[in-house]
């Protein structure tokens, strides 16, 4: 897989429905937003901040509430959602590349990509490796020299389970700077990015590697320098004094989209409602603000596109994982 142009991936395309349009179903209640992890990590961001905008344009009738279930790499809440919540018609469930690539590794045992709904994506967040302020690491260069001596050499935090997309990112970053022996990267998961950030920033891990919404706040702080943000060019905004692994010499990139997918046995009007609202969202000046505040790109495939742009990338990253020596 090529993962020099990631955004033929991320073709971004816009669809929006106008809110006043009538359904034949609507919520009633309290809306239910799983967050696949812990709190502070990109799952916990994406079901707060869509669920506070959907509150405050008033496409539900009541308050979303953020159920953060943490386990096996998002596998927990899948299969939750699967087994107990099939036919919930007040649920969503926050994904991202992460769910795409726990998938593509098999890694849910028995389950697959087309036993939920995919209900559409609000955004790319680009990954990002950092260290504490006082790491003697202060460009990508000179972690990648250290790996190149010792592959041993940077213990890596992040927030996906073993194999998942931010250990991925580390190694794809590493495969560009031609570090050998990728297996033998020590990375060491926790339960969400917020989890790995305060490790970092303590001094008991040495890098983090996640995406640039989960290490904002710390970066902003001070208590983090970020060394290289995985994207094509360098983020608008206040992220644009952070480099990027291109420029640095090291032809790495890493978006992570982010969305929600639903349960599968739900009727299709109800499928239809969340659609439109999430477009509705991802059109209103609100949802833009949040994107710019949090370092997201455009990224929202037509309605009818999502579930085969899901598909592809889950077949592209089984292929990658292939090659780097995560998968047989």
């Amino acid at each position: 897989m090529n993962f020099k142009k990631p955004m033929t991936l991320f073709a971004a395309a816009a669809v929006t429905l106008s809110a006043s349009l009538a359904f034949a179903w609507e919520p009633s209640g309290k809306v239910d937003c799983i967050a696949p992890a812990g709190p502070g990590g990109g799952w916990d961001f994406t079901c707060r901040s869509v669920g506070n905008t959907l509150e405050t344009l008033k496409l539900v009738p009541g308050a979303v509430q953020t159920t953060n279930m943490a386990g096996a790499g998002g596998g927990v809440a899948f299969a939750h959602v699967i087994s107990k919540r099939n036919d919930d018609t007040n649920l969503l469930v926050a994904a991202s590349t992460a769910t795409t690539t726990r998938l593509a590794q098999r890694q849910f045992a028995g389950m697959d990509a087309s036993m939920v709904k995919w209900v559409g994506a609000l955004g790319a967040d680009y990954g990002v490796i950092a260290v504490g302020k006082n790491s003697t690491y202060t460009d990508l260069n000179q972690l990648m020299a250290a790996l190149k001596k010792d592959p041993r050499a940077v213990k890596f935090a992040g927030g996906s389970a073993n194999g998942g997309w931010d250990h991925l990112k580390v190694l794809i970053a590493a495969k560009a700077a031609g570090v050998g022996s990728l297996p033998s990267v020590p990375y060491l998961s926790y339960n969400n990015g917020g989890e790995a950030l305060t490790q970092v920033i303590g001094g008991h891990v040495d890098a983090f590697t996640g995406d640039i919404s989960e290490a904002a706040g710390f970066w902003e702080s001070g208590d983090l320098r970020v060394i290289a943000v995985l994207s094509e060019t360098r983020l608008p905004g206040k992220f644009s004094s952070i480099p990027t692994a291109r420029e640095q010499g090291i032809d790495a990139l890493g978006p992570n989209w982010r969305g929600f997918y639903m349960p599968k046995d739900t009727a299709a009007d109800v499928q239809d409602y969340w659609v439109n609202a999430i477009e509705t969202l991802y059109a209103s000046p609100e949802w833009k603000a949040v994107m710019v505040k949090n370092g997201l790109i455009p990224f929202h495939p037509k309605a009818n596109e999502f579930e085969a742009f899901v598909n592809k990338q889950v077949a592209d990253i089984e292929q990658l994982s292939i090659e780097i020596g995560l998968l047989k």
